[in-house]
This record gives structure tokens, sequence and C-alpha cells, in this order.
């Protein structure tokens, strides 16, 4: 059955896509790395989340927030979106203090990359009515963390294939680790907002607030748009990460990332093998 943040009537797909979505299901159910694009990579991002429905729909688990990333600038008149979207499931969900160290799962033999985040928390419920918010009706109804996205595949070659492919397979999340809060954020100058990472002690990466296309809240509303038009309601306590801050680090199950943000403090992330969900074949099938 359809899951609570899943869409009322999911768009039909056409037996190939159908199997597309049943594939990707099996192969992240079961931790299991993806040679290639596993059919008919759909024509179009609309037809990509129409995959990405159907894959909420047979996913045992429930949604606990969303993550937004970008398109390359190449693609976006020919896609017609400059971010996308996937959701993030509980299971993958976690949380860590400054100073803490964390695991999270990876597919070993696909894809894998950390990426500093700053994370929305919506403090109510924004149903799908295609409602304006101003900037301050927003900042009133979300508290914003810092934190970290495990971008991650079982299609080691995804971000090559491109954003139609990254739609389908959830949007390429892999988990998401969300840290402390940041009060009064909006008030912020723009040092006190801003993120360095290393990886296995190498500065990857480092930028401030500035650096997010369009404003820190562009990405929350492309999401309110995007849910509108897929008729998905985001209920209060959904976590909305915002994109690839510093950009996006590559790591394998033997690297370790620490994830700094100046004015909260740093947390490190290591990594290890996804492993199979129980009774996953069953649950891809339905």
């Amino acid at each position: 059955m359809p899951l609570e943040n899943d869409p009322a009537e999911p768009r039909p797909l056409s037996p190939a896509l159908e199997e597309v979505s049943q594939r990707l299901v099996s192969a992240r159910l079961g931790a299991r790395a993806l040679d290639s694009f596993p059919g008919q990579l759909p024509a179009s991002l609309e037809d990509a989340y129409s995959v990405q429905s159907a894959s909420m729909a047979r996913w045992p688990d429930r949604v606990a927030g969303w993550k937004v990333g970008g398109v390359p600038t190449d693609l976006r008149e020919v896609l017609g979106a400059a971010r996308l979207s996937g959701p993030i499931y509980r299971a993958s969900l976690a949380h860590t203090a400054v100073g803490e160290q964390h695991t999270m799962a990876i597919f070993e033999g696909g894809f894998a990359a950390v990426e500093a985040e700053f994370i929305f928390c919506l403090d109510e419920a924004f149903p799908p009515d295609g409602r304006v918010y101003g900037d301050d009706d927003l900042i009133e109804r979300i508290t914003l963390h810092v934190g970290a996205e495990i971008a991650s595949s079982p299609m080691a070659d995804i971000n090559r294939i491109g954003p139609v492919c990254v739609v389908c397979d959830f949007g390429n999340n892999g988990g998401l680790l969300v840290g402390p809060a940041i009060p009064q954020w909006h008030t912020l100058a723009e040092e006190e907002l801003s993120a360095r990472v290393h990886v296995d002690g190498v500065l990857a990466g480092a930028a401030t607030v500035t650096d997010v296309e369009g404003g820190l809240l562009a990405p929350l509303r492309f999401l309110l748009a995007l849910c509108t038009a897929r008729g998905l309601t985001l209920e209060a306590g959904t976590f909305v990460s915002c994109g690839a801050l510093t950009g996006i680090h590559e790591v394998t199950v033997d690297s370790h990332a620490k994830v700094q943000f100046g004015g909260v403090g740093a947390f490190d992330v290591t990594f290890e093998a996804r492993q199979p969900m129980p009774d996953s074949a069953a649950s891809a099938e339905h």
C-alpha cells in the first residue's frame, strides 16, 4: 500500500517503467550494486518522478524527509528544472551532536558521497495547496539544522547517467545525518553559516550560505512547488536537505569525513557497507 507521503493516485506507468521501479527497489533492499541503469531510462523528469512514486509505494518504510539537489546547468533547459528531489526514509535518518562520530551505511560497489548540508525541519505541515509563502512566513514555520547527506546508490555511474536516473533512484539518497539546530539562523553573518568538509584528512570543499543558488529558502520553495504538483503533503517534522553546500565528496567504506560548520562545530562520519533489509525480495514485488 502507498505510504502516507505518497501521492493518492500515482501516475500509471508503462510495463517497462514498472520493471525499472521493481529492479531499483530490489537492488536497494538487497544492498546489491548494479552495473548499469536497470532497463529503459525514462524520457523526462516527469516520468522519472512517476518511477520514484511507484518505488515509494513499494518501499517498506515511512518518509522522514526529502533531499533537494541540483540539475547541471547544461541540462536545465532540456529537462525544464534547475533542481530535483528524492525521499529520505526513517531507517536511514540519524542524529548527531557536535564532537560525535556516526557511522552511515553506503552501497559498496555503487556510488557513495558525503555532502555538508543545511537541513530544514518543518514545524508544521505544508499541504499541496499551491500557497505562496513569503520569506517571513517560511522562517516562522521552519527550524534550521546543520548536517550531512549521504548520497548513495546501487549504480556507481548514477551521476554520469544524469538527473533522470537520479530522480528514479530516490534522488541518489542513502541517508541523512541531522546535527544541531541553529537558533536565529536568519540573523547570522555569512561566516557563521559556512561549512568545510575533510575526507581522510584532506580538505575536500568549503563554502558559505551565499553559495546556495537563489538563497537558502530556494530549495524549500522548489520542494513545496514540486510536492504541490505531485499531490504530496509535507508533514510536520519532515526534514528537507537543501543541497550539497561544499560539493559532492565521494567516499568508500574505508573513508573518514569531518564535517565542520562555522559557528556551530564539527562532527565525524565513517562508513560501512549497507546490509540487505529483511524480506527484501518480497517487499520489492508489492
